[in-house]
Parts: structure tokens; C-alpha cells; sequence
């Protein structure tokens, strides 16, 4: 599975929000798809149900080999002697997210190293060739959610392009990165020509402009919180209009912090809706009253109309004033 959503281009989409980051860290290890419509992997999973695995050993496996995969996304480590051959390894890793041309596809694995070396995709870190991390076409956006559809998109325009009906229908099926020739001369998108000189993804920001991004973050954990610890009492479909608000949410304030002046749009409309939800319910967010205490409505009910006031602030002193 891991390797085709690698070398197919239209399951590239689902795995490519994971590659995105410039960096190699723990948190670049959180990076998950949201835009998975269809689980193959249950298919893939078919021999093991004809061999009579049963459901139980899966159900046990399946957390533990995504659990496994977390520790080695760092660069605090350094290659492991001899444990290079029996588990993957940060140093395996690193390989496998960098864009290096002798690093490229390769170290699939993603929990021990020998299918890697049977199947030929195996290859070391070399000293001397240090890894450079991202995608070769980068997002260029803080968005988590237009990254996640991103690559879809290029895809449909692309196919849409197209001049030939068998480039339209082969491109979603064709290697990774690859576009249709007329397409590809007529609409050129950029990719990174030499790994070592070129610039990573950044947006200019004051201090203050920087701590109202973390404010936005670590209020969008506090909504989180409330949401995944009382998911049975919100119930359906109210738990739809939950997520719904908060993919909302961080899609507002990800566009303030890639600079476009219509993020007071979207936080203006976020804000507006989360506090007619609260009106609505007679002075309740999702059943905070009972469930937390009336406190946690009214900050809530605070946060929205601080949060439209703030952002707009900066669009008008920051955003604005840097594009006029």
C-alpha cells in the first residue's frame, strides 16, 4: 500500500500531506491524509483472511504497525550499527522522505528493512549526500487542508486539459508526477530543479502576528479536546457539524498565516456560525453546559468574536499593508 501511493499518481494524493514537510521531525510523523475515500488496504488484507488470520490478531497488529512508525522521524539519531538490519530506523527514514535524486523512491519499509532489500528499493544514507526533505513539486502553503487536495486537483485539471481521451483516462493511473505532454508544455507548474539551492516555504510575520498563530492552534486543541471526549454525547449528526466547524476553523486561520487577504472571509463566516450554534441551543455549544459547565460556552462565545476582531486587525495592518 505505502508503495503504490508513492509511484501511482492518483494515491499519491492520499500520502502526499505526510512528504510535504520541509522538516523531518516527531510532528512531521501527525502529518495523516484526511482525503482517504477508498481504503485498499482492506483489499490487500485478503490473502490474510483466506489464510484464516483472524480478525482479532489484525485488529491488534494494525494500531501497533502505525504506532511503530512514529519514533523514527527525527534527525536526533544517527545510524544504529547493527539494528540498521533488523528494523527501520531514523536513518532509513530520512531516506525515504528525502528528494535527493540518489534517495528518491526508495525505503519503503515500514517496519523492517529486509523487503526494501528483496525488492531492490533499498538504499543507505550516505554521508556525504545529505538528505533534503519535502516534495519535489512543494504545496507552498501552511493549509493543511488544501494540501490534502492539492496534487487531486492538479490531477483533474490536468485531465481536463488534456487533448487525448487515453492521456485523460491514463494519467491517475500512471507513474507519480507524470502529465500528459501537451499539458505539461502548455501549463508548467514548478518543481524543484537542485535540491541544495532553492528556498523553503515561509511567510513573513511579526512576533505578534506568530503568537495569535499559536493562539489559533491551541484553541482549535481546546475545541478538539471537548469534541473527542464527549463524541458519544454529541452523537449524529451533530459530531458532522462539530468536524465540519473545525476543518472550518483551521482553514481560516492557515490562510491568515499564508497571507491572503480573504482569510477575514472565512474567520468572519467561521465565527458567525459558531455563534449562531450557540444561540441556536438556547446559550450551548454541543452540550458543554451539562457535559464541562457553562464556563466553557462562554469561552467559546468569547473566542469567536475575538478571533474575527484579531484577524481582521491583521489582514488590514499586516497582510494588506505588506501587498499595498
Amino acid at each position: 500500500m505505502h508503495r503504490w501511493s508513492h509511484e501511482i499518481n492518483f494515491l499519491w494524493n492520499r500520502h502526499i500531506i505526510h512528504h510535504s514537510s520541509e522538516e523531518f521531525n516527531l510532528s512531521c510523523a501527525l502529518r495523516q491524509s484526511i482525503s482517504t475515500i477508498v481504503n485498499y488496504f482492506t483489499i490487500l488484507l485478503l490473502p490474510a483472511a483466506l489464510l484464516g488470520v483472524p480478525a482479532k490478531v489484525i485488529a491488534v497488529i494494525g494500531p501497533i504497525h502505525l504506532f511503530l512508525q512514529y519514533w523514527y522521524h527525527t534527525r536526533l539519531i544517527g545510524k544504529m550499527g547493527w539494528l540498521e538490519y533488523v528494523i527501520i530506523t531514523p536513518s532509513q527514514h530520512r531516506v525515504h522522505h528525502a528528494i535527493n535524486p540518489e534517495y528518491m523512491d526508495k525505503n519503503y519499509g515500514q517496519v523492517f528493512p529486509w523487503w526494501d532489500r528483496l525488492f531492490g528499493t533499498f538504499q543507505e544514507e550516505l554521508d556525504h549526500v545529505p538528505p533534503v526533505y519535502g516534495v519535489s513539486r512543494p504545496v507552498h502553503t501552511w493549509n493543511p487542508v488544501k494540501i490534502n487536495f492539492l496534487h487531486a486537483w492538479l490531477l483533474f485539471k490536468d485531465a481536463w486539459r488534456a487533448r487525448s481521451w487515453w492521456d485523460k483516462l491514463r494519467i491517475w493511473f500512471m507513474p507519480t508526477g507524470w502529465r500528459p505532454a501537451d499539458v505539461a508544455e502548455k501549463y508548467p507548474v514548478y518543481k524543484i530543479k537542485d535540491v541544495y539551492h532553492f528556498e523553503k516555504y515561509d511567510t513573513p510575520a511579526s512576533r505578534a502576528f506568530v503568537a495569535w498563530a499559536w493562539v489559533q492552534l491551541f484553541f482549535n486543541y481546546f475545541l478538539l479536546v471537548y469534541f473527542f471526549g464527549h463524541l458519544g454525547k454529541i452523537g449524529s449528526p451533530g459530531v458532522f457539524y462539530y468536524g465540519g466547524f473545525i476543518v472550518l476553523s483551521v482553514f481560516a486561520y492557515t490562510e491568515l498565516m499564508d497571507r491572503h487577504w480573504y482569510a477575514v472571509i472565512f474567520e468572519l463566516v467561521k465565527s458567525a456560525l459558531g455563534l449562531y450554534a450557540i444561540y441556536a441551543a438556547g446559550g450551548d455549544w454541543f452540550g458543554a453546559r451539562e457535559n464541562v459547565g457553562a464556563w466553557y460556552v462562554w469561552i467559546v462565545d468569547g473566542y469567536f468574536v475575538i478571533s474575527a476582531v484579531v484577524t481582521a486587525h491583521f489582514v488590514k495592518w499586516e497582510v494588506l499593508r505588506t501587498l499595498g
